[in-house]
């Protein structure tokens, strides 16, 4: 999730921790510990592409590092807060469900997470988008309405509470509609008569009423929106696999190492003599019936027997514009 929504999910675990001894501080610390676990974006910064896309979200991500760290960082906070009541173990513990509801919560997200690091299963249960109004909103109020209250206030406590339990119902409910979503995206390939191998499903930017789907055919892809909304049925567009185009660098490293990463949800498309690698699993940036560049894009730039791969860049005006389509799309066709 975005760094907000885990700095206040980190602020509400602290304070259920240890707000009751430490007051406004154990939020302090709580929103710390949730947003450690993103540091690994710096990696983009000396790795290669292919390797800091692997990494993210993998070991700072992980149960491992979360049992690892917690009582250094718990050690920490302790030695400079000693006029405190609180003890280390207690601090640590503290650390610990900061550090660990970040992932857990990242797990629900379209990239996932590795929790079970060093295992390379990601696990993604692909209900709710990184940035989600829904969950966020309430539980930011609910902690504002406790930061005034004193410690030893029930109402406190009562706030804290009851963010933590809306914003927890809310994330499972995400997963009944995304089962909805699921039979309805089947229902419609049944009725236009699409055989299909495999299919995932995720929520559509900022919300959980419209829902995308990417469709193994064989040869190809078909993807398709529905909006909970929707009066008509559910249509697709086909996008060519194109998996030949990549020739000889086909078992080169970092192919092999992006084809895992995206699961095999990905194309490659030609363009003025360079080659692309799209990862499927985030979409269009756009949701214009021509758009044909996805949102996460790879160039793949030939340097004598290997490959250097460089992320397309990102630009204001592309989610300026899928917003507004956005908006719109949700409401029903």
């Amino acid at each position: 999730m975005d760094s907000l929504t885990q700095i206040v999910l980190g602020a509400a675990v602290g304070e259920a921790v240890l707000g009751k001894k430490v007051g406004n501080k154990a939020m302090l610390y709580g929103a710390i510990a949730g947003t450690i676990p993103d540091l690994d974006v710096i990696t983009r910064y000396f790795l290669d592409t292919v390797t800091a896309t692997e990494w993210h979200r993998g070991f700072s991500h992980s149960i491992f590092f979360s049992v690892l760290f917690a009582p250094v960082f718990g050690w920490l906070v302790w030695k400079i807060n000693r006029k405190e009541s609180a003890t280390w173990r207690e601090w640590s513990w503290l650390m610990f469900w900061g550090l660990f509801t970040h992932p857990l919560l990242d797990a629900f997200t379209t990239w996932g997470t590795q929790l079970f690091w060093p295992f390379k299963t990601r696990l993604a249960f692909q209900s709710i988008f990184v940035i989600d109004p829904l969950y966020t909103v309430p539980f930011i109020i609910f902690l504002i309405m406790a930061i005034f209250k004193k410690r030893t206030s029930v109402k406190r406590q009562k706030y804290v509470h009851l963010g933590l339990v809306i914003s927890t119902a809310y994330l499972l409910f995400t997963l009944v509609l995304k089962g909805i979503a699921f039979q309805r995206f089947e229902n419609a390939l049944m009725e236009q008569g699409i055989v299909y191998s495999d299919m995932n499903t995720r929520p559509a930017p900022l919300n959980t009423v419209l829902w995308m789907a990417n469709i193994d055919i064989e040869d190809a892809y078909l993807m398709g929106d529905y909006s909970f909304f929707d009066t008509k049925d559910v249509s697709f567009s086909a996008f060519p696999k194109n998996h030949e185009l990549l020739g000889k660098w086909a078992d080169n490293d970092k192919i092999v190492r992006l084809i895992k990463i995206t699961e095999g949800w990905y194309t490659i498309t030609e363009r003025e003599g360079d080659l692309y690698f799209n990862d499927l699993r985030f979409g269009l940036i756009s949701l214009d019936e021509n758009e044909t560049q996805f949102a996460f894009s790879y160039k793949l730039v030939p340097n004598g027997e290997d490959l250097i791969v460089e992320e397309r860049p990102k630009f204001k005006r592309d989610a300026k514009r899928l917003m507004t389509a956005l908006w719109k799309r949700m409401w029903g066709n």
